[in-house]
């Protein structure tokens, strides 16, 4: 109890400061809710893009049985050419969206080039999609994972130290608060009695 007077000040103080605790607790807890429901979406989101990722490659499998050539160059057919991420506040938590993405196809002939070239450039123009798609996902959660944790820290915080302390300090506060006031009651029945003997005596 260290730092915390035994008086009426210090009491209505230790009141005060308990409402303000037990105000905040519940909306603290609501927002860790929200974000670990938030976070779900993201995580669902994630495995979706994943399973479109499988899909595509199992499309590819059977569709491109021809890839197992390796004497066909295929290395470098689409790359990234521009990427732009923006940012978005979600229950105070900055998250990274993409804004806009630009892939570049390398030239190839017709000529040189097998026919299935152009089904396996769309393919790869997809699942580079899907891959940036799905790391931004990885950060989001990431990013959601760790407010998650300050919040719960807070509703800890508040839930097991502060609380718990406050309503303490106002209980020895008022135990010592009628000590007092019963030690100053049995004072002035025996200051009473003491005149009382006087003025018989």
């Amino acid at each position: 109890m260290s730092g915390v007077s035994l008086s009426k000040t210090s009491l209505a103080k230790q009141n005060r400061a308990l409402q303000t605790y037990e105000r905040f607790l519940p909306s603290l807890d609501l927002k860790r809710r929200q974000l670990m429901a938030e976070r779900a979406k993201e995580v669902a989101a994630r495995t979706a893009t994943e399973q479109r990722v499988a899909a595509v490659r199992e499309r590819v499998r059977e569709t491109l049985p021809m890839l197992a050539n390796h004497e066909i160059q295929l290395a470098d057919l689409v790359r990234i050419r521009a990427l732009r991420l923006g940012e978005e506040n979600l229950l105070g938590t900055r998250l990274p969206v993409l804004e806009s993405l630009d892939l570049e196809t390398a030239d190839y002939s017709l000529l040189i080039k097998p026919h299935w070239v152009d089904v396996l450039v769309e393919r790869l123009a997809e699942l580079l999609t899907l891959r940036i798609q799905a790391d931004l996902h990885a950060q989001r959660i990431t990013r959601f994972d760790e407010a998650v944790r300050k919040v719960t820290q807070r509703v800890n915080l508040f839930d097991k130290v502060l609380i718990p302390r406050t309503r303490e300090n106002i209980k020895r506060i008022r135990v010592y608060l009628s000590d007092g006031e019963r030690a100053a009651i049995v004072r002035s029945k025996i200051a009473k009695g003491k005149r009382l003997k006087e003025s018989l005596a």
